[in-house]
């Protein structure tokens, strides 16, 4: 770490708890970043990194990208905000996500994930008149109380509720269901048991946030099924996978429409937006809604700024040859990683899907949380040392154990190849250090 690298860690340490504004930005050691540009992170100390980490998946068609930029300009130079009434940009946006995703008749924006999925919870109950919650366990929506438990439950947990965070109401938490994912059974299990009292169902169709676990075939049309049944209402949250993977989110790819749906991330390629859409019954009970009574507020909701960054980047994502781009990259370097984890001789699996990747430090099978944990618990500081080793040779992997890491639309060939390399010299050398 250079002397000015250092300084600015001592600076950020004095003035903010950790020196960072989120607790999953606290990585050690902390790198002070001066610029992003394309698939590339530069450090304040000069050194270059390929970004697999992308901001934990917003940037979608790489830093700082020309048409973006270009579009962001043009609105601050007409005008930064409004504060009432609507605009043009975002009844195009609103316009496109209509167009695009199967589940969406109306469209309101927000700030955050987090935002968008806790307005999902609230118009659930609000609909329904019922309290309870099913969220699964490993799927993380949010930091509020309505959601924020059972996203990384100890084992010694597994089957009761964990909540995440200190501070949090006890009669609130008290009202989710979490159950394992992949397992229909728990399911039908736990609504008979809660015969009645379930408004909602929540879950990522691809378990994104502690790397890629897949739905199992007909596992998403199972719940869709038992939600039409016990007129329970099917959320999705496609925080993740919602324009990482398609326009019209994963729900378009696996033909599994949802009552609600979350959007946000790779909407606008690292601006800060968030979207709920729904059927038109459903989103008219917001209170945008001059018959409304579901409470939906926020000043910077459908910033200007935000609005023509997701403009121009759905505009730029209905270019087939960029979600094209993106799965051949992605199937390349999985494929190219697999071989280096066979050749390494450790045990390990490449996981993935379009352009999300990641390497399970365990061969057992893995189809939920529950499986996760126990079966690669034991290697936990073997993935974080991984990741560590690939920062040192200029390949940036969030250094946290099972996080997902992601390709953008700016990556290239040579970058796959990069890493390719540096995985087998750092496979090898944790092969030899064992």
């Amino acid at each position: 770490m250079s002397s000015k690298s250092e300084k600015l860690v001592r600076r950020a340490l004095k003035v903010a708890p950790g020196g960072v504004h989120t607790s999953l930005r606290r990585i050690e050691p902390l790198i002070i970043w001066s610029m992003a540009k394309g698939s590339k992170l530069y450090a304040v100390d000069g050194k270059e990194y390929i970004d697999y980490h992308c901001a934990f998946g917003p940037v979608i068609l790489g830093h700082c990208h020309p048409k973006v930029n270009k579009a962001v300009i043009e609105q601050v130079e007409c005008g930064d905000i409004f504060g009432a009434g609507s605009n043009e940009l975002e009844i195009k946006v609103a316009e496109k996500i209509v167009k695009y995703v199967p589940s969406a008749e109306m469209v309101l924006f927000c700030n955050a994930g987090s935002e968008a999925t806790y307005h999902a919870i609230r118009v659930s109950r609000a609909v329904t008149k019922r309290k309870k919650v099913i969220k699964f366990n490993g799927h993380y929506h949010g930091w509020h109380d309505y959601l924020n438990a059972n996203y990384l439950t100890p084992p010694s947990h597994f089957g009761k509720i964990w909540p995440e965070s200190a501070g949090m109401l006890e009669s609130t938490i008290e009202q989710i269901v979490p159950l394992p994912f992949n397992d229909i059974d728990a399911v039908e299990n736990a609504i008979k048991k809660n015969r009645g009292e379930i408004a909602a169902m929540i879950l990522e169709p691809i378990m994104h946030n502690v790397g890629c676990i897949m739905p199992k075939e007909g596992y998403l049309k199972a719940l869709r099924e038992l939600s039409d049944k016990n007129d329970i209402l099917l959320i999705f949250d496609e925080v993740i996978t919602g324009f990482r993977h398609a326009l019209g989110g994963v729900q378009k790819i696996f033909g599994v429409t949802p009552d609600i749906t979350t959007f946000a991330k790779a909407m606008a390629n690292g601006y800060p937006i968030a979207s709920i859409c729904a059927r038109e019954e459903i989103m008219k009970r917001f209170k945008t809604d001059k018959a409304g009574d579901v409470f939906f507020a926020g000043s910077y909701n459908a910033h200007p700024i935000s609005m023509a960054a997701a403009l121009a980047t759905i505009e730029e994502l209905e270019n087939p040859k960029v979600y094209q781009h993106l799965f051949k990259l992605g199937d390349n370097l999985r494929a190219g990683l697999s071989k280096a984890v066979e050749e390494s001789g450790l045990k390990a699996q490449v996981r993935g899907f379009g352009s999300v990747f990641t390497i399970y430090f365990s061969d057992l099978p893995i189809n939920n949380y529950e499986e996760l944990i126990l079966n690669t618990q034991k290697s936990s500081d073997l993935d974080v040392s991984f990741r560590n080793l690939m920062i040192k040779k200029g390949i940036f992997l969030i250094p946290f154990s099972l996080k997902r890491n992601y390709i953008s639309a700016s990556h290239t060939d040579d970058d796959i190849k990069k890493t390719i390399d540096a995985t087998y010299a750092t496979l090898s050398t944790l092969k030899a250090n064992q």
